[in-house]
């Protein structure tokens, strides 16, 4: 429940999802941790939640895990999950 959004494993923050409104528009993103270098979270408080921690899919599977085998098991179940199909652009603008 909110304000624990996310994907959360036990107390630690795996992805973080998040929807921004201002001036007319809204964007909505996620991060999914996936090689993440942890350490800089040591600096901050995550999220503003005292007490929780950040974690990665490659710390949480004891191996290295590149974003770029995340990315189309990801979008496939995305489409699944959401049953919608994806149209992705090279150009993001």
């Amino acid at each position: 429940p909110p304000p624990c959004t996310g994907v959360w494993m036990g107390d630690s923050k795996l992805c973080a999802i998040g929807v921004h409104c201002g001036n007319h528009l809204t964007s909505h993103g996620l991060a999914l941790n996936c090689c993440t270098d942890l350490t800089w979270f040591d600096h901050i408080v995550p999220c503003g939640l005292e007490g929780k921690g950040v974690t990665s899919l490659s710390r949480e599977l004891g191996r290295h895990v590149d974003v770029n085998h995340v990315v189309e098991p990801f979008l496939d179940s995305f489409q699944e999950v959401f049953n919608c199909t994806l149209v992705l652009s090279e150009d993001p603008g």
